[in-house]
């Protein structure tokens, strides 16, 4: 029995990142063998165990067979006598398809440490087409190691994953679980764009493809293209270190830019609910977390707003505070005030420009809370009139916030 260490673990030490989790592979061992040492069976469609002490995952090495379309039609065979560049080869990547033997040594034999070298993500064998999920790690590499490219021969390949219709066999919760971790990678915007180069974006997200192409106003995104500036919007989003919710927010925002007429562009009068409309069915689609998606539809609804805040009347902001329930959730709207952040800035020159509309806003919420409700509620004599005189007293609040920043 030899045990390797496999995978990220490997590749990640080469590149000298700090190695997260540990992946294992056991060469010429049965279960029984695992079992009798203390590990703890835990692989539901192959043999995957739990190390006694460090509790690090270590799978008998296996191979695997295409039966089904899809990503889950796969039969695994595992046994003593598979060998480890046999499970290896079975890998999507060269650069994930190296391993380490218990005396550091590297075993290599597809070339991985070469292409790690070259900055290059370049698939193992033909097999890879067999699996539609790596069309979505390559593109998450891709948005990982910013400086990798992706080879032609694999991106050719997965073009062809797609005319073949492996795509259309991805379940919703696997895509977004993979959406969702390129969106937290260090460049999301090379994981979209490298999903549009093969064709695999428009199978997936159509409403964020129709937006290359589609021009605004110069005057307020240089950058011109709505497709363009919303993925520089999400690469701001991560250079800020948005949360999830508020990175999905950046990504979606301005959906509504495709439904613009023609006519009228580069304008786009109403985009904001046309962009809620459109999110609504595209969640529900890829059954989008709760969370992500309130935030998402209050982005939408709102960043137009949030920009202009020094334009809108008081009452017209406590209306906007409410709608985002600003006093009840305060942690979510700072998170819709950091997705208007990243799309403020996230426009040709406006990279390094301060947001100073979030710092109204919060001056805004810090007023509204400063009102004691139970004070005004207890000093009305007319319950009837104890909301409208809170109302009140917070547009008031907010006005006199607004009269001393005046000049």
């Amino acid at each position: 029995m030899k045990i390797y260490c496999v995978g990220g673990a490997v590749r990640d030490a080469l590149l000298g990142l700090p190695v997260q989790d540990r992946d294992w592979v056991v060469v010429g061992a049965t279960p029984e063998t695992l079992l009798a040492q203390g590990f703890t069976p835990v692989g539901r469609d192959f043999p995957v165990f739990l190390h006694p002490e460090t509790h690090e995952e270590y799978a008998l090495a296996r191979t695997e067979r295409k039966t089904a379309p899809g990503y889950a039609g796969f039969v695994f065979h595992a046994a003593a006598d598979v060998t480890l560049e046999a499970d290896l080869a079975r890998r999507d990547l060269t650069i994930n398809a190296m391993a380490q033997d218990e005396e550091g040594e590297l075993i290599d034999p597809y070339g991985g440490r070469a292409d790690l070298d070259m900055k290059l993500l370049r698939h193992v064998s033909p097999a890879f087409a067999e699996d539609p999920v790596r069309i979505l790690r390559v593109a998450r590499f891709a948005a990982r190691f910013t400086d990798f490219e992706v080879a032609p021969e694999t991106l050719a390949l997965m073009r062809r994953m797609v005319d073949n219709g492996e795509v259309d066999a991805l379940v919703a919760e696997r895509v977004w679980q993979e959406l969702a971790r390129g969106l937290m990678e260090a460049k999301p915007s090379r994981m979209f764009e490298t999903l549009r180069a093969c064709g695999a974006l428009q199978k997936l997200l159509p409403e964020l493809v129709r937006l290359w192409g589609v021009p605004q106003r110069a005057d307020f995104h240089p950058e011109v293209d709505t497709g363009v500036h919303v993925m520089m919007v999400i690469d701001m989003a991560a250079r800020l270190r948005l949360t999830l919710p508020a990175r999905f927010a950046a990504l979606t925002h301005d959906l509504g830019k495709a439904e613009t007429p023609a006519d009228i562009l580069p304008r786009h009068i109403g985009h904001e609910l046309k962009s809620v409309h459109l999110i609504e069915p595209l969640c529900e689609r890829l059954r989008v977390p709760t969370d992500c998606r309130d935030v998402a539809r209050l982005v939408a609804r709102f960043h137009g707003d949030m920009h202009k805040v020094d334009q809108l009347r008081p009452d017209t902001k406590l209306k906007i505070l409410e709608r985002c329930d600003a006093l009840r959730r305060p942690a979510r709207f700072a998170e819709i005030l950091s997705a208007c952040e990243a799309d403020y800035r996230g426009r040709l020159g406006k990279e390094e420009k301060a947001y100073v509309a979030a710092d109204t806003w919060r001056a805004a919420l810090a007023a509204v809370q400063s009102i004691d409700a139970g004070a005004i509620a207890q000093a009305c004599a007319d319950p009837a009139q104890i909301p409208a005189r809170i109302h009140e007293a917070r547009v008031q609040a907010i006005a006199a916030l607004t009269f001393s920043a005046a000049p």
